[in-house]
């Protein structure tokens, strides 16, 4: 019997057959059309047209899958499919190449005065003064070597570049294999770097990453490029290092809003070339995003849940059933200790201690999903997150300790990076997961929302004059909590809080005089 597979938007499928898969090609259908006859189909394809909401899923009785070509599942509801076991795809990866060539046509667009040109001769004028600058034997900075900065730095060392790298998060085997010299301070390979181009998903940690100071450690003359995410490099230090003459020139395919507004600072400079977010618009990338979905999902019906899959039902209903509380739990260790850590990741230690409801080996796994998380741009699921650590080359071990921690089942989660060792511990206190200790430090935290935590000198006023901080900002503090002493005079307190403060809060927190020793935002 063939599964039935619905195509509902345009994209081009490739030539390949699959044996026991038939494909209904319906291009533009109506969403009336639609709800009447998807009960008669296995799985769904889709781009960003079609909205797959909780109606649509309640009338596709047979639904197995739903695929969506290219990246972004905000038309899906996912919330949904998983209620119903349906899996979720996506095929992330079909415009990797089509998105590296843009980084290097704007890097060579902007070295060469390419637009200024174009506008010039297009104006009647022939203007041959200009002096561009060539990409041989110059030095490219990448900061993000994943899929997308790995291809760009293969493509720049044809071009004949010496690249150099930062990424915390990539192994430093990875880094000698593709002959690229990586750093641990980003502030040194910037002071190196007369071209530089980011590569990163927009996180808090990402968002605004290059300013003013790290603009200002770049060699005179370079020319900056992001072709990745709106707001890692921040516009208005761009326009100052432009007008300062500190930069050659830049290029840029994303913007913070988008479309700019059209009186932005970059728009009406011969300096900075321009395009609009086409990083995945070429017809090959097209071509194969279609192509690509359409071969994951044929394998996703076969049983192979390997490729793409955004919510993979990974785990037994009797594991989830037995394991549900102690899963969320290593999830949100996991999303912890990676936003409490700094410095390269090298391991990952996962401890169990006292009683489990069965083998919780997929804790582990929950974990190390949860480590990851907060660090991609895609989301890791149950499937892919332990091949996804060992690409990183983060060696993830489990023991089951014979030492009691005074729970009746302890998981204590230790990473070890090249800068220390950070851990927290958690557990399950009825059927609510609980974080009990960070960094030895005994503390019970829900593991939800917005946190700042702190150790600070165990000093009368500490926690008021962050919390007078906090409340002169508008940010409401919703809950607390405060750990013993340690050994060193240290405390350490948690705030929950209502609102995300603003850098310029943090900022002000990080310079109270003898109170705070350090401070991170979390989100759980």
């Amino acid at each position: 019997m063939a599964f039935k597979v619905l195509v509902t938007d345009t994209m081009q499928l490739g030539d390949k057959t699959y044996p026991h898969l038939e494909v209904d090609y319906r291009e533009g259908i109506a969403r009336e059309e639609l709800l009447e006859i998807v009960a008669h189909y296995d799985a769904i394809i889709t781009r960003s047209r079609t909205q797959v909401d909780e109606t649509l899923i309640r009338a596709a009785a047979r639904l197995k899958v739903i695929g969506r070509g290219g990246v972004g599942v905000d038309n899906i509801d996912i919330a949904a499919a998983s209620r119903r076991g349906i899996l979720v795809l996506n095929a992330p990866e079909s415009n990797n190449v089509s998105a590296a060539e843009l980084t290097i046509a704007l890097m060579l667009c902007a070295a060469r005065g390419v637009s200024r040109s174009d506008r010039l001769i297009r104006a009647g004028k022939w203007d041959r003064k200009f002096l561009g600058r060539e990409v041989k034997g110059a030095t490219l900075g990448i900061i993000g070597l994943g899929r997308i900065g790995s291809l760009v730095s293969r493509r720049a060392q044809g071009l004949g570049m010496q690249v150099l790298a930062y990424d915390p998060y990539i192994s430093r085997q990875r880094a000698v294999d593709l002959k690229v010299e990586l750093f641990d301070d980003l502030a040194e390979m910037l002071r190196r770097a007369n071209f530089l181009t980011v590569h990163t998903p927009l996180t808090e940690e990402t968002s605004g990453m290059i300013g003013d100071a790290e603009l200002a450690l770049l060699p005179e003359g370079a020319v900056v490029v992001n072709a990745a995410r709106g707001g890692i490099i921040q516009e208005e230090a761009l326009v100052r290092a432009l007008d300062a003459g500190k930069l050659f020139a830049a290029g840029l395919d994303v913007f913070v809003l988008e479309p700019p507004a059209a009186d932005h600072p970059l728009l009406g400079r011969d300096d900075v070339v321009l395009t609009a977010h086409l990083g995945a618009n070429t017809a090959e990338a097209q071509a194969r995003v279609g192509a690509e979905i359409l071969e994951r999902t044929a394998l996703a019906l076969n049983g192979d849940l390997s490729r793409g899959a955004v919510n993979a039902p990974a785990l037994a209903p009797e594991v989830m059933s037995a394991l549900g509380p102690y899963l969320k739990l290593g999830e949100a260790l996991g999303k912890l200790v990676a936003q409490l850590a700094h410095g390269r990741m090298r391991e990952l230690q996962v401890e169990f201690s006292g009683t489990f409801p069965m083998d919780p080996d997929p804790v582990a796994v929950a974990v190390t999903k949860g480590l990851l998380e907060p660090i991609l741009d895609e989301p890791p699921n149950y499937i892919n997150a332990p091949s996804i650590a060992k690409e990183r080359d983060i060696r993830v071990s489990k023991v089951m300790a014979s030492r009691s921690r005074g729970y009746t089942a302890h998981v204590l989660v230790t990473l070890v990076t090249n800068e220390g060792r950070f851990s927290v511990g958690g557990s399950v206190l009825g059927t609510e997961p609980r974080i009990v200790s960070v960094d030895e430090y005994p503390i019970e935290l829900r593991p939800e929302g917005t946190m700042l935590i702190c150790t600070n000198y165990d000093r009368p006023g500490a926690v008021g004059k962050v919390g007078t901080v906090l409340g002169d900002a508008g940010v409401n503090i919703s809950g607390m909590q405060l750990s013993r002493v340690g050994e060193n005079g240290l405390a350490l307190f948690a705030l929950g809080l209502d609102q995300e403060p603003p850098e310029s809060v943090l900022e002000v927190l990080r310079s109270l005089p003898n109170v705070l020793v350090s401070l991170k935002l979390v989100r759980l």
